[in-house]
């Protein structure tokens, strides 16, 4: 609202609350008395009138920002989200990178043992190359060996497969590692197929109760 629009409006009040103020007291009041009545209510008038266009004003300013709070929070939703999806469609792009060596080296390796007059101990020799290769890709992804020949029997690494009775070993000690297990960090990826001890017969007491007698 401009100043001229707000000075008419002023003036307006002014002369309705005149008005109002010399019919009610035309006979109690005095002109100059009316004339004061009237200013001091044009004057309240006013003064709302400019309150309520401040709050007005200000509610359209919350308001505003409002919209412009939920519309970012859209956004950041959206970009978590495509990130989420960005990164489960990825997950793998590093180590897939890594292992095209590992490819590559059995590929020349099939290739090598399909030619004529090939070398064993080179075929054997390449094969053992790529096993390392190998290795040293799940060794940089923290995927280690589980290898628990001599150790505790643990259920939570390993999974036996056959019981072995055994004099040399305590009971459920692992005799033999039959496939190796894996683990990432602390979770089993694969556990280790073992073969455990148990606890051995006793050996018969040397000669018996007729034999005695």
């Amino acid at each position: 609202m401009s100043d001229k629009q707000r000075e008419a409006e002023r003036k307006q009040a002014e002369e309705e609350a005149r008005s109002e103020a010399q019919t009610a007291g035309n006979d109690e009041q005095t002109p100059e008395e009316g004339n004061e009545a009237a200013e001091e209510a044009a004057d309240e008038v006013a003064e709302l009138r400019q309150a309520l266009e401040q709050a007005q004003a200000k509610a359209e300013e919350n308001w505003n920002e409002c919209l412009r709070a939920r519309a970012e929070m859209q956004n950041i939703q959206r970009r978590a989200q495509a990130d989420v999806e960005k990164a489960r469609k990825y997950a793998v792009e590093k180590i897939a990178g890594d292992l095209l060596g590992v490819k590559d080296s059995l590929e020349m390796g099939v290739k090598a043992a399909t030619d004529e007059g090939a070398d064993p101990q080179k075929l054997l020799e390449g094969s053992e190359l790529t096993l390392k290769m190998l290795s040293q890709v799940l060794e940089r992804f923290n995927v280690e060996e589980v290898n628990p020949e001599g150790e505790r029997f643990n259920p939570e690494y390993h999974e036996a497969v056959a019981a072995q009775p055994s004099h040399q070993h305590e009971p459920n000690t692992v005799l033999n590692v039959m496939q190796k297990g894996y683990a990432l960090h602390d979770r089993v990826l694969r556990p280790a197929m073992v073969v455990v001890s148990q606890k051995a017969p006793e050996p018969p007491q040397s000669g018996s109760i007729d034999e005695q007698a």
